[in-house]
Parts: C-alpha cells; sequence; structure tokens
C-alpha cells in the first residue's frame, strides 16, 4: 500500500476494521498475527469483515485481534505478507499448515 492513491482504491472496497486470527509463539504470550504459508511459499494473512464470519471460514474458536486498515499496514511493516485474504476460507493445505503452526507454539 503505497502511494494514497493506491490506499484510497483498497479503502474504498474494504471494511474500516476487520478480525484477524492471532497465535502465541512459545516463551512469548502477547498473541500475534497468524500467517499461512500458501503452496508456492509466499504468506497469506486471512482477515474477516465479522467474527462470525472467521470462526465459520477459518476455525472455530479461533483467537483474534480486532485491525483498522492502519493496523494492517503496520503488521505488515513488521512482519510483511505478500497476500491479503477478505472472507476467504483456506484450502486443505493451507489450514494443515495454520494448525502446525498453532500446534508447535
Amino acid at each position: 500500500m503505497g502511494d494514497t492513491g493506491e490506499r484510497d482504491r483498497v479503502q474504498r472496497g474494504f471494511p474500516p476494521v476487520v478480525y484477524a486470527p492471532t497465535t502465541t509463539v512459545a516463551g512469548d504470550d502477547r498473541p500475534r498475527l497468524e500467517m499461512v504459508a500458501t503452496n508456492d511459499g509466499r504468506t497469506a494473512l486471512f482477515v474477516y469483515s465479522a467474527i462470525d464470519r472467521l470462526h465459520e471460514f477459518y476455525r472455530t474458536g479461533a483467537p483474534w485481534v480486532l485491525l483498522s486498515i492502519e493496523d494492517l499496514q503496520r503488521a505488515h511493516d513488521q512482519e510483511p505478507y505478500q497476500l491479503l485474504f477478505l472472507d476467504r476460507r483456506p484450502r486443505p493445505a493451507q489450514e494443515e499448515s495454520a494448525h502446525r503452526a498453532e500446534a508447535s507454539s
């Protein structure tokens, strides 16, 4: 999300806040965004426009954080992701990756 024009185009088709699944890392109790590795090696972040969609499409009972567009940009700056999916269900291989990452934490 580089220039202002690009950011404005993204914001028009995107909800003002989204719910993102979180996880914790061993030795650090702070929640972190749960990134998912795709089959081609890219990093994806799945976000949802409503909490019920997160639980239906991602995982029932998944912990979450509420993020604004600015929060998403800050998260990307700190830990870049290549793909951002809104209200999408991860594919089975991506779900397995997410569950493995959760189990190892």
